[in-house]
C-alpha cells in the first residue's frame, strides 16, 4: 500500500471539504467526492458523486482506489467507525464546527491530487466525505484567495477586506438586514450565499447596487466572538457588546466592592476564550463602526494594544 501524508486541515482548507459552486469547483479542479457510512460500525457503504469528470481519467481512478484502500487498512482512518473516532480524538486540532455538528478535517496528499476528508464519528449520519482535487489547481486558487475579498465604494475606495469564507451583514435601504457568507472567485469577483439565495458579484457592481438602494455593508468577521464584556469606569457597569451592533447592552454583573472592574471584565472574557485583541476590536467596532480597521483583531497585539505600522518605505508591521 502507498504511504499517505495525512495532516489536520487548516481553517482555510476546511472550506474545500464541502461542495462548492460550479465556478469554484472549476477553478479548484474538484473531481468529485466519496460519501461513506460505516453502518453498524464496520460496514462500508459508499457513493461517488462526479463534479469535473474531465479529470476523472484512468490514472486518477487507480490512485483513488489505492488511497481509499490504504485508508481502509487495519486500524486505519477509514477502517471502521471506531478507528476513525480514535484517529479524530487523537487530533483535537482537526476539530471544527461543521454545518450541523462537530466534525474533523484531514488533508491527504499525493503528488498529483489533494484529498479533503471530513469526518463525523457520530452514529446516525454519514460518517465521512472525501473530496478529490487536482492539486495544482487547488493550490493556485487557495494562494490567490489569501488576499481576501475586497469591499469598496463606487469610487473604488476600499472599505474593508474579509477572508475567503467569512461573512458580511447587508443593511437594506428599507431598514432590514441580510447576513451572507462570501467566497473568493478572483481579485474583482466574489460569491454570496445565505438564506435561500446565492449570487455572483463584481466588486464594483456590488458597491453600485448598495448605493442605488441606499444600503450599506459591514464585515462579520469569524475572528471575532459573538459577544464580549466591556467595563464602563464612569458608572462601574459591565456592558455587553454584540458583533455587528452599535453601542452596548447593560448586564446584571457588577464587580465586587473594591475589585478592579477592568480586571473583572478581562477575567470574564478570558473564561469565554476571548483574547485581549478581540476585546479591543469588539469595543472599537461597537463605537466607531465594524468596517473600520480598529474592529479587526489582527491590528492588535496580545495585550490588546494597537500595532504601530511602520512607514511605507519601511514596510508594514503586522
Amino acid at each position: 500500500m502507498m504511504k499517505l501524508p495525512i495532516t489536520s486541515m487548516t481553517p482555510e482548507e476546511r472550506l474545500y471539504a464541502y461542495s462548492q459552486s460550479s465556478k469554484i469547483e472549476r477553478q479548484t479542479g474538484c473531481i468529485g467526492y466519496l460519501r461513506g457510512d460505516f453502518g453498524a460500525g464496520k460496514e462500508f457503504y459508499t457513493s461517488w458523486f462526479d463534479h469535473q469528470k474531465e479529470y476523472k481519467d484512468e490514472e486518477f481512478k487507480a490512485e483513488f482506489d489505492e488511497v481509499v484502500n490504504t485508508l481502509r487498512e487495519k486500524d486505519g482512518l477509514l477502517c471502521s467507525r471506531d478507528s476513525m473516532s480514535r484517529f479524530c480524538y487523537q487530533h483535537p486540532e482537526a476539530e471544527f464546527e461543521g454545518n450541523y455538528c462537530t466534525e474533523y478535517g484531514f488533508r491527504v496528499q499525493t503528488p498529483q491530487h489533494t484529498y479533503m476528508l471530513r469526518c463525523n464519528p457520530n452514529y446516525g449520519d454519514y460518517d465521512f466525505y472525501l473530496y478529490a482535487y487536482v492539486a495544482r489547481f487547488l493550490e493556485h486558487h487557495m494562494e490567490k484567495a489569501k488576499q481576501g475579498i475586497r469591499f469598496i465604494t463606487p469610487g473604488y475606495k476600499e472599505l474593508f477586506r474579509i477572508s475567503d469564507g467569512d461573512h458580511i451583514r447587508i443593511f437594506t435601504g428599507g431598514g432590514g438586514t441580510r447576513d451572507r457568507t462570501c467566497r473568493f472567485i478572483d481579485e474583482t469577483h466574489f460569491e454570496t450565499s445565505g438564506g435561500y439565495s446565492s449570487a455572483l458579484y463584481h466588486i464594483c457592481e456590488f458597491a453600485e447596487r448598495l448605493e442605488q438602494s441606499h444600503g450599506s455593508v459591514i464585515p462579520l468577521r469569524s475572528s471575532l466572538p459573538e459577544h464580549c464584556y466591556i467595563y464602563l469606569p464612569t458608572t462601574r457597569e459591565i456592558g455587553i457588546v454584540k458583533k455587528g451592533e452599535s453601542g452596548y447592552y447593560r448586564s446584571d454583573l457588577t464587580p465586587v466592592y473594591g475589585e478592579d472592574g477592568k480586571q473583572f471584565v478581562e477575567e470574564l472574557n478570558q473564561k469565554g476564550g476571548i483574547t485581549k485583541a478581540q476585546e479591543a476590536a469588539m469595543l472599537a467596532g461597537s463605537m466607531f463602526g465594524w468596517q473600520t480597521p480598529a474592529a479587526d483583531p489582527r491590528n492588535y497585539d496580545e495585550q490588546g494594544q494597537p500595532i504601530k505600522r511602520k512607514n511605507k518605505d519601511q514596510g508594514e508591521a503586522r
